[in-house]
């Protein structure tokens, strides 16, 4: 080891402290003069790596526009035995997905017990279980059964995915990175929704086969994540906590730093990692009930205060009931045929990924709150339009008002999936510190679902009694969230996770965030 590499190994076991602390690069320093090649082989080889995790991803997209879909075809309902429309028959089946993440919520704190990567491999292969009692079930109760086991094990997967990508994206491309994860919501949409359309065209005539095969289908990505999971490497903050140090550094420098140990974002990051796991560890077994790690300062309480909100806010900003109830939606405005819907849901979640993706990038370039504020404005405009043109329909069948209520029903996914589909698992994980990461991705999960499940239940009840009155309800629940968005949340943009830490420790977060620094201790608005 040169002397160089001695230093820096030094630094990571005694951790600096007073002046030398003060005189330690930020990020922002380290960006501004010796930033990595974006394009070098240790970022090559992550953003593959990052690209297997992604595969977790489509789950909750494949599953989401699968039922919606299937819910179309009358050779499904006509099994089961499900009238259209109606909370008992049609919300039970949607809705128990939800209960199945909040149930699997309660044992995320294992991803900090027995480390990200195992956590990620129970949950796929508990979900193409799931996907196999679903499959062959040939009642309703064990189809309902099916997609609890299903959803119970998804989320070990998707929380776990998040965290792991949280951990081990460059700090200047976290939001890119990691935010890249949930576009792939839009991929399993998309095979969904291809997938039901091919085979009910096709197959409609021969049984059940329209239905079931895409049930199938589903354990496809997370079999594939259960085969290449092995060769991801572990989480460097996962390492430290375990007193792994040389394997964390390792990691830093061959990913991080395209394998240049001089690199000063090795020296940051270690030093970083390791004063701050060294005062707040992870989530241990014997302590996953105290959850006084959310509530003993009033900094964790703030973050908890956002976990919780962006949770809710990407559950329940309206895009839940457009994703699940698209062909109800469109059967509203006149559009009853079932292929056409069918087409319709195929180019909804089509655009919805092109635009997660583009926005993926844009929250490293153009910051969260700017993001988040300009979607939940476009979305708050969306909705009113089609609340408008949808009851102009309804009143005189106007085939001008139908086609302009599809339209923005369209364009309001756009602009969510734009501004906040790549943030949803991020943003709570950002806002979290080490030791509250594994447990809040756990109130991610648990909020989330609730909000899913308030959604998919009352939806379609809410769409049949009250119709476009429904629309006009998230408008003004969009305008909410955005005061509530300019008023509180911060930004996360350009920091290690570690330096978020000063930010929440300010008296106001919010504008603390918003200053750009340079030096450790100095400031510049």
């Amino acid at each position: 080891m040169g002397e160089k590499e001695m230093i820096e190994h030094a630094h990571v076991e005694h951790p600096l402290d007073g002046k030398e602390q003060q005189e330690l690069l930020t990020l922002a320093d380290i960006m501004e003069k010796n930033k990595p090649n974006p394009w070098g082989p240790g970022y090559l080889k992550l953003y593959l790596m990052s690209g297997l995790i992604f595969l977790c991803s489509t789950m909750n997209g494949y599953d989401g526009s699968l039922m919606g879909s299937i819910n179309a075809l009358p050779n499904y309902t006509k099994y089961y035995g499900l009238p259209e429309g109606g909370s008992v028959s049609t919300g039970i089946v949607f809705a128990i997905y939800q209960i199945g993440m909040m149930v699997g919520s309660v044992f995320i704190w294992m991803a900090d017990w027995r480390g990200r990567k195992m956590f990620i491999l129970i949950g796929v292969v508990g979900v193409c279980i799931g996907t196999i009692v679903n499959a062959t079930a040939k009642t309703l109760d064990v189809f309902i059964f099916g997609r609890f086991l299903l959803s119970f094990f998804a989320t070990f997967a998707q929380t776990a995915s998040p965290l792991l990508l949280v951990e081990i994206a460059p700090p200047q491309y976290r939001g890119t990175v990691a935010g890249t994860y949930n576009t792939l919501y839009h991929i399993g949409s998309i095979i969904a929704t291809s997938t039901v359309y091919g085979a009910h065209l096709h197959l409609a005539d021969k049984g059940n086969l329209d239905w079931r095969l895409p049930l199938w289908l589903q354990m496809v990505c997370p079999g594939l994540v259960a085969l290449g999971v092995w060769f991801i490497p572990e989480s460097p903050r996962w390492l430290i906590a375990k007193d792994r140090h040389a394997e964390a550094r390792d990691f830093i420098v061959k990913y991080h730093a395209n394998g240049d140990p001089s690199h000063p974002l090795v020296t940051l990051e270690m030093e970083e990692m390791t004063r701050n796991l060294k005062e707040e560890g992870l989530t241990h077994w014997k302590d996953f009930f105290d959850l006084s790690v959310f509530v003993k300062t009033r900094a964790r309480r703030y973050r908890l205060m956002l976990n919780l909100a962006f949770s809710w806010f990407g559950q329940f900003s309206g895009n839940n009931v457009a994703s699940y109830y698209l062909p109800m939606l469109l059967e509203n405005v006149g559009v009853t045929d079932t292929n056409t819907q069918l087409l319709l849901n195929i180019i909804y979640a089509l655009t919805g990924w092109i635009a997660a993706t583009a926005g993926s990038r844009f929250h490293d370039l153009v910051g969260r709150r700017k993001m988040f504020l300009s979607g939940t404005a476009g979305m708050a405009i969306c909705l009113a339009i089609t609340a408008g043109t949808a009851a102009k329909f309804v009143q005189d069948g106007s085939t001008t008002a139908s086609a302009a209520s599809i339209a923005f029903i369209y364009i309001f996914g756009v602009v969510f999936s734009f501004t906040f589909t790549s943030m949803q698992p991020i943003y709570p994980g950002e806002v979290m510190s080490n030791d509250m990461r594994a447990k809040g991705m756990g109130v991610f999960q648990l909020t989330a679902g609730t909000a899913g499940f308030v959604n998919t239940f009352a939806a379609p009840v809410a769409l049949r009694d009250i119709g476009y009155w429904f629309y006009v309800f998230f408008v003004f629940w969009d305008c909410f969230e955005f005061a509530f968005i300019y008023f509180f949340f911060v930004e996360t943009k350009g920091r290690t996770l570690e330096e978020l830490n000063e930010v929440f420790e300010a008296r106001n977060p919010r504008k603390e965030s918003l200053k750009i620094r340079k030096r450790r201790g100095e400031h510049a608005t």
